[in-house]
């Protein structure tokens, strides 16, 4: 893939800094709102712990779950309100799902990927589409996740990939097998299908 840059052993504070330079130059393209999407589970809120100390026009960015558990957002589980809790604070706006929500172009779309190819909460049994007319859905995952044993609501593919660009982080030699198998279009999982439709920049930091 030409549009693939793979940075290795990369720390949680490197990447909060590449994305916070990516933030600043969409900032700086226009006066408008920038838009970004961040995944849930434990590997971002880290990164995001220190991105969120850089200075940046908070009050203009726009953060959506790439996906969240159908709980209340004071519920342990919901990525979004753990998401609202370390962003709203700096001015930020997040986005609570739903599915009557239009979804916009982003300037950044951060995803992440389970062992079993999913990304966002597109399981491979939601055998989700390059070409799906929706650009949110409510899914069930089967088998439900026994750490997370929700439905989800989740951003489709086509709303994935109407973004500049878009940058995943792989830790773990597993996830990184499953990772490499489907940049090599050796599988049909999920995250395969993404990046065979990808021509945006992608950035998997590991």
């Amino acid at each position: 893939m030409d549009n693939l840059h793979i940075i290795e052993h990369a720390a949680d504070g490197e990447i909060a800094e590449w994305i916070e330079a990516r933030l600043s130059a969409a900032l700086a393209e226009g006066p408008g709102p920038v838009e970004i999407t961040v995944p849930g589970g434990s590997t971002p809120f880290p990164i995001l712990k220190k991105l969120v100390t850089a200075p940046l026009d908070w009050g203009r960015i726009v953060v959506w779950p790439g996906d969240d558990r159908i709980v209340p957002e004071d519920h342990a589980a919901s990525n979004t309100g753990r998401i609202r809790a370390l962003l709203e604070p700096v001015g930020a706006e997040v986005v609570t799902l739903t599915t009557m929500e239009q979804v916009s172009r982003f300037a950044l779309v951060w995803l992440g990927m389970g062992a079993d190819g999913h990304i966002a909460s597109l399981f491979p049994n939601t055998d989700p589409q390059v070409n799906d007319g929706q650009p949110i859905r409510r899914l069930t995952p089967d088998p439900l996740p026994p750490e997370a044993p929700f439905d989800r609501i989740t951003l489709t593919i086509p709303s994935l990939l109407n973004s500049d660009a878009m940058m995943f982080v792989i830790r773990g030699d597993d996830k990184r097998a499953v990772f490499d198998a489907a940049v090599a279009g050796e599988c049909d999982l999920p995250v395969a299908r993404l990046l065979g439709a990808a021509t945006q920049p992608i950035t998997c930091f590991t």
